[in-house]
């Protein structure tokens, strides 16, 4: 397996090569985030004796943040459409940046500290799943009234999505094709798939542990006798924390073709054309019918299919 990054201690998405030392290579360009911006106070921290005084709005950077919705209709819900989909999008880069602190904690050891913030990125898709009702307040025929000025904008473009995809151990290296033309998305997402996921620091950690990970069968045989044996109680309950997550996500993918059933019905969605490009077939179903295929993925599949051998 591939150590981590440098930048991922924190789970910051930060480009950093694999293998390039801290301040080694070129500078970062704009909009990158490194290490150091990570950890850095607020600029207003570090100003000089005219600065002025941090307040609630400055520290959350408030004037920025309310100027980035700009509906492209005069229709009264595109606003509503808009700063839902920003907040996901915001949630979103705090499941990234948690889920990569977890499997640095798993990989290091430390159980708790994983288990902690495994529980916190799913109490983030419990927030997550809680949204689609205010989006479920717009009325199909009043979406109608803005749907065509989205054109091909899609949530199967959502680079972060994939991130968290990644991270998790779902990954679908074809989905890289959506970003050539966003070179710091495609570098985050192709560093993504060379680390080692959630899935394989847990691994990993059995195996340190002692226990016989080789095959998919000792796997399984490893996850039933943890279950079962109390004094390996600490594993058991860091894949009971991965099983939730895996959960919760699995509720917002139903949750989430729920709401899109409701307001389009079976009609292809906006991101047909972006689901051409991943898979090379103009067939390629869009909308709820691809979401409908998407019910079934699991993250976590074999902590999923050892339940059936307990007990036997």
């Amino acid at each position: 397996m591939s150590a981590p990054s440098e930048g991922d201690l924190l789970g910051v998405a930060v480009d950093v090569p694999p293998g390039e030392a801290e301040g080694a290579g070129p500078a970062p360009s704009a909009g990158e985030r490194t290490p150091a911006d990570a950890a850095s106070p607020h600029p207003a921290a570090t100003a000089g004796p005219a600065a002025e005084p941090l307040t609630y709005a400055s520290y959350l950077r408030l004037r920025d943040l309310l100027s980035l919705q700009h509906p492209r209709t005069s229709a009264h819900d595109e606003l509503q459409f808009i700063i839902v989909h920003q907040v996901f999008e915001l949630w979103f880069r705090l499941l990234a940046f948690e889920l990569a602190a977890a499997r640095d904690a798993i990989a290091a050891g430390t159980v708790p500290r994983a288990r902690l913030l495994l529980r916190r990125a799913s109490e983030v898709v419990k927030i997550l799943i809680s949204i689609f009702p205010v989006l479920e307040t717009m009325r199909p025929a009043s979406f109608l009234e803005f749907r065509a000025q989205l054109g091909g904008a899609s949530g199967v473009q959502s680079h972060q999505f994939r991130e968290i995809e990644f991270l998790a151990g779902a990954r679908d290296a074809r989905f890289l094709r959506l970003f050539r033309d966003d070179p710091e998305a495609q570098r985050t997402l192709e560093r993504r798939l060379g680390e080692p996921s959630l899935w394989d620091a847990f691994v990993e950690l059995l195996a340190r542990a002692g226990h016989p990970v080789a095959t998919r069968k000792e796997i399984l045989e490893t996850l039933v006798r943890i279950h079962q044996d109390p004094a390996q109680r600490d594993l058991d309950d860091l894949s009971e924390a991965l099983l939730e997550f895996d959960s919760r996500f699995a509720l917002w993918r139903t949750r989430h073709l729920l709401m899109v059933e409701r307001m389009i019905g079976s009609r292809p969605g906006t991101g047909r054309q972006s689901l051409y490009q991943v898979a090379g077939d103009p067939e390629m179903p869009s909308g709820s019918v691809y979401l409908q295929g998407t019910l079934g993925k699991r993250f976590f599949p074999l902590i999923w299919e050892s339940r059936t051998y307990v007990g036997k």
